[in-house]
């Protein structure tokens, strides 16, 4: 019963959530055909998406006839931009929180070593990626080794606190547990402490790649000449509205992607934890 009645109440939930962006941009249509504010300003939902349409489609999409005569309206520059992006998110994400990682173990598995680093942590982790900015620059260039350092700091301490903060805060009763029964150092570490500390570590995993997506488009109206943010703020330069905002919607639908993408892998890899259903 239950496995027959669950496809048709995730569709009831679908159409529910689409409920108030449906009303949303009838609203915005409807304002924007009655001439309420510019085109230049708000153009209409419909006209948004016609833009949307003609970035994500090329020219080379028709036949040779049609080729020279579109050029002009389909681009594909779209889906150009957001590769660009993707490949900035996923690079500076792995560079991020490949070195977070095993830092946050040692950090959390050892009082001295935390001592130690921690100080400089909390002078550092308060200071936005954005403001690295003229630093990456002057050390990188332009292109993209800069936005891939932009990214990394990014993503760097969400995952290096959530995974300190994981291991800290293993419950003692497992400790006790394992030590009781004559477990060794590494195997406490490896057996106990790790797998009490994923949820934690990939919680910081999700708050990473949002981040590191958000900084993404911030470096690409920086230092590179192409990706999401760059055709945004070069819309931005000739008042193309429609642009920008079909830009924004590309950007809202990746990170809807990632997002949703990151917390299935989290319920996959965390099955066996208390409160994840099967």
């Amino acid at each position: 019963m239950n496995a027959i009645s669950a496809p048709p109440q995730r569709a009831l939930d679908v159409l529910r959530g689409l409920i108030v962006p449906l009303a949303l941009l009838a609203l915005w249509e409807g304002c924007a055909r009655a001439g309420w504010f510019s085109p230049v300003v708000l153009p209409a939902a419909s006209a948004v998406a016609v833009k949307w349409w003609q970035s994500l489609l090329p020219a080379q999409a028709f036949d040779a006839a049609e080729q020279s005569r579109l050029a002009w309206m389909f681009s594909g520059e779209m889906v150009h931009d957001a590769v660009a992006s993707l490949y900035r998110v996923v690079v500076g994400f792995a560079v991020g929180a490949g070195l977070a990682l095993p830092m946050g173990l040692v950090m959390g598995a050892s009082a001295r070593v935390y001592g130690l680093f921690n100080p400089l942590l909390q002078v550092l982790r308060p200071i936005p990626p954005i403001a690295y900015i003229p630093l990456s620059i002057l050390w990188f260039g332009l292109g993209n080794p800069p936005a891939i350092f932009l990214i990394a700091i990014g993503a760097f301490f969400p995952v290096l606190m959530n995974t300190i903060t994981g291991v800290r805060h293993v419950d003692g009763i497992y400790l006790r547990a394992a030590r009781n029964l004559g477990v060794g150092q590494w195997a406490m570490f490896t057996r106990v402490m790790l797998p009490a500390a994923t949820p934690y570590i990939l919680a910081g995993v999700r708050i990473g790649i949002g981040t590191a997506f958000i900084v993404v488009i911030v470096s690409e109206m920086i230092a590179v000449n192409d990706g999401l943010g760059f055709r945004i703020l070069e819309a931005r330069e000739f008042m193309w509205s429609d642009k920008i905002i079909a830009g924004m919607f590309t950007i809202g639908l990746l990170g809807l992607a990632i997002d949703t993408g990151v917390s299935r892998l989290n319920n996959h890899l965390l099955r066996w934890h208390r409160g994840i259903e099967h």
